[in-house]
């Protein structure tokens, strides 16, 4: 059924149809995980989040208003599952958002241009993809996680503020606030870190200098 709509999928799980759950499911998969792992920066919480998503969704399907959009309520239930999970460890993400994201196996390492094309220092010309992903995990995970689920809703899925806001049942004020602090709090960390990586780079010879 890849032509049927979300939406239209949704009234049919409610009707009966048990298999447009798997569709859903096969959809939204991989961005879901991917979503996930960023937010948690930890796949088993991440794995554990998404089953208990889906949940949510079997539990909730018959509420759910089919004149809205589906992706965005999914995203949405899936960064209170992450929460919910987080509180539960009474941590903070551990493994940095370059964790391996891949389903089958095969790894795949979470790509973060989404992230860099906000307002913020730019990486240099001599920085290394590698480089620049490591760099990037690190500012991210100075952000708490109520900073770290807003931008990446913001940046990673592309919700407007004020989606953000009926989503998350906050002011959209807020939203707006909480994403200029994310977004200051990821550029000061991510300068701070691009400097220190320019710092321990070989220095060329002044003029003038004594010769070799």
């Amino acid at each position: 059924m890849p032509e049927v709509s979300d939406e239209t999928l949704v009234g049919r799980y409610v009707k009966g149809d048990r298999s447009a759950l798997r569709v859903l499911i096969d959809r939204h998969k991989n961005d879901l995980l991917r979503f996930l792992t960023r937010l948690t920066g930890d796949r088993d919480a991440a794995e554990d989040a998404f089953q208990e998503t889906f949940l949510q969704f079997h539990l909730s399907a018959r509420r759910f208003d089919t004149s809205r959009k589906f992706k965005p309520w999914i995203f949405t239930i899936a960064a209170n599952k992450a929460r919910d999970a987080m509180r539960r460890k009474g941590r903070r993400p551990a493994l940095g958002l370059s964790a391996p994201v891949g389903g089958d196996g095969g790894g795949g390492t979470i790509e973060f241009v989404d992230l860099m094309e906000m307002p913020g220092p730019r990486p240099e010309k001599d920085l290394d993809t590698r480089e620049q992903q490591e760099m990037v995990a690190k500012a991210m995970d100075t952000l708490s996680f109520t900073l770290r689920e807003v931008l990446l809703l913001a940046y990673f899925q592309r919700l407007s503020y004020a989606q953000i806001a009926e989503d998350l049942d906050i002011p959209l004020g807020t939203v707006k606030s909480r994403l200029h602090s994310a977004v200051a709090t990821f550029a000061k960390a991510y300068g701070k870190l691009l400097e220190e990586h320019d710092s321990q780079l070989p220095r060329e010879p002044t003029r003038g200098g004594n010769p070799l």
